[in-house]
């Protein structure tokens, strides 16, 4: 069994019958009572985000995850539908259980989160940094360049991302999938 010795980022525990991923934690020690730890949740199978506090030493249920790589192919009424690059099956996963679907392209390589206990499909992470095509772009005006100006970019799976201004239309641009900020150009 795991106690709250065991606690870490990105740990997926069961609480309360429902999955939930470890955002942040921490303990908070005082000189008359047992300590505590503290943790902020997100849950993966609903969307709710919560915060709960165990005393130091409790039993926590921590849920096994095994990550799959899968490939984009499409979007359609079923919802995102992604094939397992081993075994070619298909599976379809619903909007919110993928963690930036406006990043996704079609042959995509994303990896697929699943609870061995029950063999479910849970979410859909995309790799942390990804190249996409700027397909339109306004121009920059010359002599903004004094401070860290950024224009509104739109790239080709439809996102919006801001971007410096000496960005132009059709070319390669490296974007961080988790806050979907600019990194850098790529060069072709």
């Amino acid at each position: 069994m795991a106690t709250t010795a065991d606690i870490r980022t990105g740990l997926i525990i069961k609480l309360d019958n429902s999955l939930y991923s470890v955002v942040e934690f921490g303990q908070n020690k005082t000189a008359r009572a047992a300590a505590k730890v503290w943790a902020k949740l997100k849950g993966v199978d609903n969307s709710r985000s919560i915060e709960h506090t165990w005393n130091s030493g409790d039993t926590i249920f921590p849920v096994r995850i095994e990550k799959k790589a899968f490939q984009f192919l499409y979007k359609d009424d079923t919802g995102y539908n992604f094939m397992d690059n081993e075994t070619f099956e298909q599976i379809a996963m619903a909007e919110q259980t993928i963690d930036a679907p406006q990043f996704l392209k079609e042959g995509q390589e994303v990896a697929v989160q699943i609870n061995t206990e029950t063999e479910q499909y849970m979410s859909v992470e995309l790799p942390d940094k990804i190249v996409v095509l700027v397909t339109y772009s306004e121009p920059g005006v010359k002599g903004d360049t004094a401070t860290r100006t950024l224009k509104p970019a739109t790239v080709e799976t439809g996102a919006t991302v801001m971007v410096p201004l000496f960005v132009e239309e059709g070319e390669l641009i490296r974007v961080n999938t988790k806050n979907g900020e600019y990194i850098e150009r790529v060069k072709a």
